[in-house]
C-alpha cells in the first residue's frame, strides 16, 4: 500500500494523522527531525507527502520547493493557514492540493485518494466484489447469481463506495463526499432518489436487501 510521509511538527496532530492513515491501510512515515527533511524524503521515497506550513527552522513553502528537486511524490498542504494568498503560493510552488485545519476526515481521505490516483500511486481496480456482488467500474454494471443490471454513474459510485467499506456503516455525508470527489454534485434528496433506484436494481438481480439502512447513522452493505 502507498507510503505517506507526514511533515508536521505538532506531535498530537502528527500521531492523529498517522493513526488515521494506518487505519485506512496506508503506511505512514512520520518526520520528527526537521533539519534534513529533503534528504529523508529522498531516502524513504514516499508516494505522497502531507506538509504543514508552520515548521521549525524552515516554512513549508520553501520546503515544498526543496522537496520538488529530490522526489516526484505529490504534496498536499495540511495547514491552519486559510488565507487565499497562502493557498495560491502553496500551489504555485508545486503543491498538489491544500487543506485547512480543522479538516474533515472523509474529505482529507478523499483528497488523498484523488491525488494518489492522479499521480499513479493508486491504481483503481476495475472489478469490486463483496457480499455476492460483482461491480464492473468500466462497464457500469453489477451482477449476482448470473443476472446483471446496468447502473447510472451516480448509482455506480454509491455502490462502489459501499463495497469499498463492506461491513462498515457509511454515513450519508461520507457518500456525498465520495461523490463530490468524483466530480458528481449531489444533494441529500438526490442521494435518497439514487439509493432507492439502486436498491431496485439490486432487487432485479436477486439481492433486494443487500443495502441496509442504519437509522440515524447511514447505510451498510
Amino acid at each position: 500500500m502507498s507510503q505517506i510521509m507526514i511533515i508536521e511538527d505538532d506531535p498530537v496532530i502528527r500521531e492523529e494523522l498517522a493513526l488515521l492513515l494506518e487505519n485506512e491501510g496506508y503506511t505512514p512515515l512520520q518526520v520528527t527531525e526537521f533539519t534534513n527533511v529533503p534528504e529523508q524524503a529522498a531516502q524513504k521515497r514516499p508516494d505522497l507527502i502531507l506538509l504543514d506550513i508552520g515548521l521549525p527552522g524552515r516554512d513549508g513553502f520553501s520546503l515544498c520547493a526543496a522537496l520538488r528537486k529530490v522526489v516526484h511524490a505529490p504534496v498536499i498542504f495540511v495547514t491552519s493557514r486559510d488565507a487565499g494568498m497562502d493557498e495560491v503560493r502553496a500551489l504555485s510552488l508545486g503543491g498538489d492540493d491544500y487543506i485547512t485545519k480543522p479538516y474533515s476526515v472523509p474529505v482529507l481521505l478523499a483528497r488523498i485518494k484523488a491525488v494518489l490516483r492522479r499521480s499513479g500511486g493508486l491504481e483503481a481496480a476495475d472489478l469490486l466484489e463483496a457480499e455476492g456482488l460483482r461491480l464492473s467500474l468500466t462497464k457500469g454494471s453489477v451482477s449476482a447469481g448470473g443476472k446483471t443490471a446496468e447502473l447510472t454513474r451516480n448509482e455506480l459510485q454509491i455502490l462502489a463506495c459501499l463495497m469499498a467499506h463492506t461491513g462498515q456503516i457509511v454515513s450519508r455525508a461520507d457518500l456525498m463526499d465520495a461523490l463530490w470527489d468524483n466530480q458528481i454534485y449531489i444533494d441529500d434528496n438526490t442521494l435518497s432518489v439514487n439509493m432507492t433506484r439502486l436498491r431496485g436494481k439490486l432487487g432485479e438481480i436477486g439481492l433486494p436487501d443487500a443495502i441496509k439502512t442504519r437509522r440515524g447513522m447511514g447505510y451498510q452493505l
